[in-house]
């Protein structure tokens, strides 16, 4: 990775996990903006706005960890939103989910959509390298 991210957005209802990556991060300096949701409606609003993702594409994060449990919308709606992305404004940001869950049956279904990392937590320095050397 040449450069620092412009932003990293951490969208997990579980707040310990939410303030351990966030330091993580923070430590590792590798974006300019770290921002934290708890709840998977608001992180999608905010960033892409409704479903037709109005809000400029030169927003978007370069990079959003999801979890798949969650209350309310849970990491697989928040996927299926973002895959109905127009295709210019989904190649801006970089889609990680961020799971306890190792279950064969929710890695098989994250895999139906295309270009999207899933790693288990916790999340660590050697797992986020790789991430970025990957896709960045």
């Amino acid at each position: 990775m040449a450069s620092k991210l412009r932003s990293i957005v951490l969208v997990d209802d579980n707040e310990t996990t939410s303030f351990l990556n966030n330091r993580l991060l923070s430590r590792l300096e590798v974006a300019e903006q770290v921002y934290t949701f708890h709840k998977a409606e608001q992180a999608y609003q905010q960033i892409w706005g409704d479903e037709k993702g109005e809000v400029a594409p030169s927003n978007a994060p370069d990079l959003v960890f999801v979890d798949l449990k969650m209350p309310g919308m849970d990491g697989f709606e928040f996927l299926k939103l973002f895959s109905a992305l127009p295709p210019e404004v989904r190649e801006k940001t970089v889609m990680a989910v961020l799971t306890t869950s190792m279950h064969a049956a929710d890695t098989a279904r994250v895999a139906q959509y295309p270009n999207v990392e899933y790693l288990a937590k916790p999340l660590t320095e050697e797992k986020l390298s790789k991430l970025l050397e990957k896709r960045f």
